[in-house]
């Protein structure tokens, strides 16, 4: 018995004229929705039972894969004496005199403002002990348009240019 082909429903005057047709689905695409369906199923009990994964865990997995990679801050203070400061006030003068003027006081070498804000102030928008200025430079400030410059410097420079700007007046 097979069902017969491009039958009308007949309700196209409920449909303002659109005439629709009872024609049954091709074979090939019910048996792909069915493999679908079976597939679907199978690969749920795997994922949760049988292969131990679970969202929790992946995502536990890369947040400790992020700490791992992340660059250390270090809470002692930079690397102490004049040699610091004066290897600090060279990476500066490489790094950071673009954004935060040659004085390190947020003016550029004509007189304008620059990007970066004033260094050599006592108002301080991320902490201004030599901790947070450690920090400050290792991890950046995105937002503001500031790089992450921990792994670019290093540890050491970090500690250096940290104990520059601490020493340019405006640190705590």
């Amino acid at each position: 018995m097979s069902k017969e082909l491009n039958v009308l429903l007949g309700h196209s005057a409920d449909n303002d004229g659109i005439e629709e047709y009872d024609n049954p689905l091709p074979t090939w695409w019910l048996g792909l929705f069915y493999f679908t369906i079976v597939w679907g199923a199978v690969y749920a009990v795997h994922y949760h039972f049988v292969g131990g994964r679970s969202q929790a865990g992946e995502y536990d997995a890369e947040v400790a894969a992020y700490e791992a990679a992340k660059p250390k801050t270090s809470t002692a203070g930079p690397t102490e004496g004049p040699d610091a400061i004066t290897a600090g006030k060279a990476l500066f003068d490489t790094n950071c005199v673009s954004c935060h003027g040659p004085k390190a006081d947020g003016v550029d070498a004509a007189g304008n403002k620059s990007i970066g804000p004033n260094l050599t102030d006592a108002e301080w928008i991320h902490g201004g002990t030599l901790a947070d200025i450690e920090k400050t430079i290792t991890v950046g400030v995105p937002e503001k348009g500031m790089i992450t410059w921990g792994p670019i410097l290093g540890p050491e420079k970090v500690k250096q240019v940290a104990a520059f700007v601490h020493s340019s007046g405006g640190g705590q």
